[in-house]
């Protein structure tokens, strides 16, 4: 069943066959799924992997587009990222002192003839795209049934 969907929105649709999900945002579809030792059927990358997946390619934009605009002779960007969730015994602002934190490693290599300066502004570019700030800020997610 084919939905038009409003910009923006993002349909996910599964069934109580396994634990694949069909994706769809406009007209562009992608399956996610997990690996067979999880349990699922490994025809697509799982929820993390299209976090991170998320992350990586707003940063690389992000940081093209920035370089495009002042001129710098940037030809690559490639960003690899890990998540991991790692016990977290003191953390100030937690309410309990037994918490799991997440943990988004990111590693960007910038190819071109870039100057030392240039590099550093890029790098620090990488932290200000939308996704990162979204991810990095309190987020409130509100579920309702319909």
């Amino acid at each position: 069943m084919d939905e038009t969907l409003e910009a923006g929105v993002v349909l996910v649709r599964g069934s109580e066959a396994g634990v694949a999900q069909e994706i769809s945002t406009g007209r562009h579809h992608v399956v996610a799924d997990e690996p067979v030792a999880a349990g699922g059927t490994d025809t697509g990358p799982g929820p993390y992997d299209l976090l991170l997946g998320a992350l990586g390619a707003c940063t690389s934009m992000t940081i093209a587009m920035y370089a495009r605009r002042k001129g710098w002779p940037l030809t690559e960007v490639v960003v690899r990222l890990r998540h991991s969730r790692v016990h977290a015994e003191d953390c100030a602002d937690c309410e309990t002192k037994e918490v799991m934190l997440d943990v988004i490693e990111s590693e960007i290599s910038l190819n071109g003839n870039l100057s030392q300066d240039q590099r550093s502004q890029l790098r620090d570019i990488a932290d200000r795209c939308p996704v990162h700030r979204t991810l990095a800020s309190q987020i409130k997610i509100q579920t309702r049934l319909v």
